[in-house]
């Protein structure tokens, strides 16, 4: 059994999730921690009719999902556990949530400054947090699709860290 993806991506299910994450990791859940979307009927019911009927689908808030062994359940089945913001995973890690290795697919935000791949934009305060993950040993990989090359988070912030030098 392959372990379970944890994964940060602003549009949570869609089609590299589907067509290439699902089948590569042999998922048999997608779980999606997102206070935004839990409650929200016509967002949950989106996401239910797209992915196919023999994958549980499970809608949680970051609290509800983090707390207790909720998750702990998820590590142990292969699943997709998805996160849209990387502000929303700091806090579920603040909240007990743990695990070993992190992907990012796609994150944008508004007031990025760095860019280590085409999909991913993040602000120094971003930066910042992931590298507080992977100060408590938390391996990230920057991947949008499984045949992609991944690229180490870490490697990928000492550029970032090097390139701010230069510019003052």
């Amino acid at each position: 059994m392959k372990p379970s993806l944890i994964r940060i991506d602003n549009r949570l299910v869609h089609g590299q999730i589907l067509e290439a994450w699902v089948p590569f990791i042999g998922a048999s859940h997608i779980v999606i921690v997102s206070d935004e979307v839990v409650g929200d009927l016509f967002r949950e019911a989106v996401i239910r009719m797209v992915v196919p009927q023999q994958i549980e689908t499970h809608i949680y808030g970051i609290e509800e999902f983090s707390r207790g062994l909720t998750y702990k359940k998820y590590l142990e089945e292969t699943s997709i556990i998805l996160f849209d913001s990387i502000d929303d995973l700091l806090r579920a890690c603040r909240l007990d949530f743990e695990f070993k290795a992190l992907n990012i697919g796609n994150v944008h935000t508004n007031n990025g400054v760095y860019h280590p791949t085409p999909s991913i934009s993040l602000s120094e305060d971003n930066v910042k947090g992931l590298l507080s993950l992977t100060d408590s040993g938390i391996k990230i990989e920057l991947r949008c699709v499984p045949r992609d090359r991944p690229v180490d988070f870490l490697r990928a912030a000492k550029k970032f860290g090097n390139s701010k030098k230069s510019r003052k």
